[in-house]
């Protein structure tokens, strides 16, 4: 009898509750580039072809991605077929050891939901904590670029299998 793997994360399509809350977060030094005005925001959040997930633990929103265009950041090479991976975590568990798993559990549900070859994300490169935790779930760095405002960035890859 094989053994029973419990699921430790759930998505959802993000909806306007889960949008609302997520563009409420505030991530501050040295993170703060990621908090922009909600302006504008809140449709993006909410347009299915955005493909914006909430994810949940014990039905409680931990963190959301998106995969595709919109995990794009103006400024970099996105030729090839990669899927694009965006994602965030709630401010009050950053730092807290759930990173991994949180990635790892995106891409068991983008592999399923897209069947992409590769997957690829942007990150600025002043957020170590996080590449550290990309870099641990088996992206390599592809290449840097400056995007607008100056901000560097690295594009990372793996095989979407693995």
């Amino acid at each position: 009898m094989g053994a029973c793997r419990r699921m430790l994360y759930e998505f959802e399509p993000v909806n306007e509750r889960y949008a609302r809350e997520i563009l409420s977060w505030s991530y501050g030094k040295p993170c703060s580039s990621h908090d922009e005005p909600a302006e504008g925001l809140l449709a993006v959040l909410l347009a299915p072809e955005n493909n914006y997930h909430a994810i949940l633990k014990d039905g409680e929103l931990v963190g959301f991605f998106c995969a595709g265009p919109d995990a794009r950041v103006p400024g970099g090479n996105y030729d090839g077929d990669a899927l694009d991976i965006g994602l965030g975590l709630r401010p009050d568990l950053v730092g807290q050891g759930l990173g991994l798993g949180v990635v790892k559990a995106i891409l068991r549900f983008a592999r399923e939901r897209f069947s992409p070859a590769a997957f690829r994300l942007t990150v600025a490169t002043s957020n170590r904590r996080a590449i550290r935790v990309y870099e641990r779930a088996g992206f390599e760095w592809e290449c840097l670029f400056e995007g607008e405002g100056g901000a560097e960035f690295a594009q990372m890859v793996r095989e979407a299998e693995g």
